[in-house]
């Protein structure tokens, strides 16, 4: 744009839990003339994303999360076709970006990799990908859109739960309309989170606390049961009923 180069937002927003119209934004940003970029590590595996369809310019994502590839899982990054061949756009080159085709020609002249392959400096870490593959088998026999209806379910539960039984206790700052498995819930006091989020952990509920009042929770949609619901918001509703 006039003075605006690239836009790089979240797809959902981590403390919160707001999920972005990607679609709307990009499009917004573009016809401004702005590169648009999205950071999709609290998206991915999260939320439908079609990110091709949606015309970004590029995107980047960790895997641990959602995609349950475990603590210091490989990360995945997005290229959109169009800039794929276009040997002006500058970039950080690498063994690895070059087409594997040509690659030990030695010619000293650039030929990158078709599609985002393109951009990319070293090798895979072949552990990593290992953990991200058995991660992913899990996907394939579970369609992230069927998964995504699930999770609309429970947290839809998740919340009903929360309000009917700790809403004069709690505030739930995540938007309704756009939101992917993520609650966030603010309590009045730090003691009052403090305490419930101690109750969570010893009753084996694995949430998030950001201090001094947030706790985020997210019924996870491929294996987190409608029971597991029930479960944490009567674990919350105790701590704070005593």
């Amino acid at each position: 744009g006039a003075s605006i180069a690239v836009v790089m937002l979240s797809g959902v927003q981590y403390y919160t839990g707001q999920a972005f119209e990607i679609a709307r934004i990009t499009a917004a940003a573009q016809a401004s003339g702005c590169v648009v970029g999205w950071d999709l590590a609290h998206a991915a595996g999260n939320v439908p994303l079609h990110l091709h369809d949606w015309n970004v310019d590029f995107a980047c994502w960790c895997t641990y999360k959602y995609m349950n590839s475990g603590p210091g899982g490989i990360a995945g990054f997005f290229v959109h076709e169009r800039h794929t061949d276009n040997s002006d756009l500058r970039r950080l080159l690498g063994w690895w970006s070059h087409d594997q085709r040509t690659r030990f020609d030695m010619t000293n002249e650039f030929v990158p990799s078709p599609g985002a392959a393109g951009f990319e400096l070293s090798n895979t870490p072949i552990l990593t990908s290992a953990a991200l593959l058995g991660a992913l088998q899990a996907f394939e026999l579970a369609p992230l859109q069927r998964l995504h209806q699930k999770s609309v379910l429970l947290t839809t539960y998740l919340e009903h739960l929360l309000l009917a039984r700790v809403g004069s206790h709690i505030q739930i700052i995540t938007p309704q309309k756009h939101r992917g498995a993520q609650l966030s819930l603010l309590f009045a006091s730090e003691h009052v989170f403090t305490r419930v989020f101690d109750a969570l952990t010893r009753a084996g509920v694995v949430c998030d606390e950001r201090k001094p009042n947030c706790i985020r929770i997210a019924p996870v949609p491929l294996y987190n049961s409608f029971s597991d619901v029930w479960q944490c918001v009567d674990t919350i509703y105790s701590a704070v009923a005593h």
